[in-house]
């Protein structure tokens, strides 16, 4: 057997040493640690790791940065809202992880490009870098050959630049004069015969000072491309975030739905299997337009970081023409898009879920309108009712919640926003997105009006409750007698008396809903109705009948159905 050299056996040594000194968490896999250590914000590697209360960890200065510009704290990860901005800390532990990971695998540099070496044209036998180049004479010199020209009285007078190889390009080929100038109202370079002629009068400076002009620019130019960067950095983030929101959401109505359907017969598993299908269907065009979006985000960003490079490199150049040339086309944005229009929607529309399962049989119904009550409840929003718009007939709880209706007209500044004749008054808050929903007591009323109406209804005169007139009603009448006021009024078949009355709004999906929370059962529905302004929570507890409609309306918070 051959004997071990001792440089091996000190090598085998020193390496058993350095897996020994590894931390338990160094694992060999760098893939999944390196997503554990890196910042969502930057997407590098931890810089001073800091904890936000909801667990979730970023750079400290990329943190501080996000809040910096925000008017509310939140977690950039999962959107969590702090009252308090936290007082950041590092995390030391984390904080060692990383130094240990960057010791592991340190940091790749950037490359940086080169420009080519230019060589003295002078030189015979070894030809020395060049260290400037004379436009008058088009030639580069060494440090040797360049002497004459920093001491012939002639000499010196020539124009030197930095050393370049493309000296033609610095020469006027009109007039075989260096470019000196550069003239604004043509936005180009020019030699000083050029001002002599063709840009006589025309508003020309050094070719230096426009440079410097536009460095400014092009600084300016830089911080908006960084600004793109976190813009789309951000916009990732928020993608992958609803992505996590909508699976979890989905993973939620699934279970839901799936225990809504096991006591049912054959043909209501048959409607189940196909619901849970288009559910599939409809996650898997999501994930995909997600991942086509985040790729097209992802591409945006390397194209913008590498001319960030190149902004960044051109910001320190000497070579005023090159950057003059090539400075409208860096500059330009004209194929890049508005990251800010970019939206994702993590709802769900209930609206084919109601219209389904309507059509299978009456044992249905209940379960499957307090399902869809419970997703309405989950967009409940407070409404309070403004006095602006009140009849002066109706009166208001002080906390604007409760009208009724008091005989006797009050004395109240006469205001545009205000009803004349109809006994109505309207929410304070106008919705023009998303969904809304809202509960109002009914209990002891024998008649009432309630919907949503838009901002530009007419307030002065009668007005008929109709969609073309700008209203979505439901009315009672006669202590029994339901009505959708749909144009032709729609009489409504209602077995139990409703106590409390549900309204909800999917502003997107053009539906108006009704329901009786109570006996969790569905009213009536406006379905594909356009709006396209803001619509307000709309009331009127009709007159008072002499006392036998005296209840108020009272606006109630949800009580949330088991």
């Amino acid at each position: 057997m051959a004997e071990s050299s001792p440089t091996s056996t000190k090598e085998r040594k020193t390496r058993r040493q350095s897996r020994e000194d590894e931390p338990p968490w160094m694992s060999s896999s760098s893939g999944p640690l390196t997503e554990e250590l890196q910042c969502s914000i930057c997407l590098d590697v931890f810089t001073d790791p800091v904890s936000t209360p909801c667990g979730h960890n970023f750079c400290k200065i990329c943190l501080n940065k996000c809040w910096d510009n925000s008017q509310t704290c939140n977690c950039p990860y999962c959107k969590e809202t702090f009252k308090i901005r936290p007082d950041l800390k590092i995390n030391t532990t984390l904080r060692e992880v990383v130094d240990h990971y960057k010791k592991k695998r340190p940091e790749r540099k950037p490359e940086v490009l080169k420009k080519p070496e230019v060589l003295c044209d002078v030189c015979e036998e070894r030809k020395l870098k060049a260290l400037k180049s004379c436009l008058v004479c088009q030639s580069s010199y060494c440090e040797t050959h360049l002497e004459p020209h920093l001491r012939v009285a002639g000499l010196k007078k020539h124009k030197l630049i930095n050393p370049v190889r493309n000296l033609e390009d610095y020469i006027c080929q009109k007039h075989e004069r260096p470019l000196e100038l550069f003239c604004r109202d043509d936005q180009t370079c020019v030699c000083p015969m050029c001002i002599m002629k063709d840009h006589k009068n025309h508003n020309t400076v050094p070719i230096e000072e426009e440079s410097e002009v536009k460095k400014t620019q092009l600084m300016k130019t830089q911080k908006d491309v960084q600004q793109m960067i976190q813009d789309r950095i951000k916009k990732i983030q928020d993608v992958k975030h609803s992505a996590e929101v909508r699976n979890r959401n989905t993973e939620e109505e699934k279970a839901a739905r799936v225990e809504l359907f096991t006591d049912l017969i054959r043909s209501i598993e048959r409607c189940q299997t196909e619901l849970l299908e288009m559910m599939e269907e409809q996650q898997k065009a999501a994930e995909k337009q997600e991942e086509e979006l985040i790729e097209e985000l992802e591409q945006e960003i390397t194209e913008l970081k590498m001319r960030n490079t190149e902004l960044e490199q051109l910001s320190h150049t000497e070579d005023h023409l090159h950057l003059l040339q090539i400075h409208s086309s860096l500059c330009s944005f004209r194929n890049t898009r508005n990251c800010s229009e970019i939206s994702i929607n993590t709802d769900e529309t209930l609206e084919p879920l109601r219209r389904a399962l309507t059509q299978l049989q009456d044992t249905l119904q209940e379960k499957l309108t307090l399902t869809v009550l419970k997703r309405m409840q989950q967009y409940e929003v407070d409404v309070t009712l403004d006095p602006d718009t009140a009849h002066p007939k109706l009166i208001l709880s002080d906390d604007g919640k409760q009208v009724r209706h008091g005989d006797k007209r009050q004395k109240l500044p006469e205001k545009p926003k205000r009803f004349d004749t109809d006994v109505s008054v309207l929410g304070k808050e106008g919705f023009s997105s998303r969904r809304f929903y809202f509960e109002v007591q009914v209990k002891g009323k024998t008649k009432w009006d309630l919907g949503v109406a838009r901002e530009s209804i007419n307030r002065k005169g009668e007005t008929p409750l109709t969609p073309s007139n700008g209203y979505w009603t439901v009315i009672m009448r006669n202590g029994n007698e339901y009505k959708a006021c749909a144009g032709p009024p729609v009489p409504l078949c209602v077995r139990v008396k409703p106590q409390r009355v549900g309204v909800f709004v999917d502003y997107e999906e053009g539906l108006v809903s009704f329901y009786d929370v109570e006996s969790s059962s569905h009213i009536y529905s406006y379905t594909g109705q356009s709006f396209t302004e803001k619509l307000y929570p709309y009331f009127s507890p009709c007159t008072n009948d002499g006392g036998k409609n005296s209840t108020p309306l009272i606006i109630t918070p949800v009580k949330y159905n088991k």
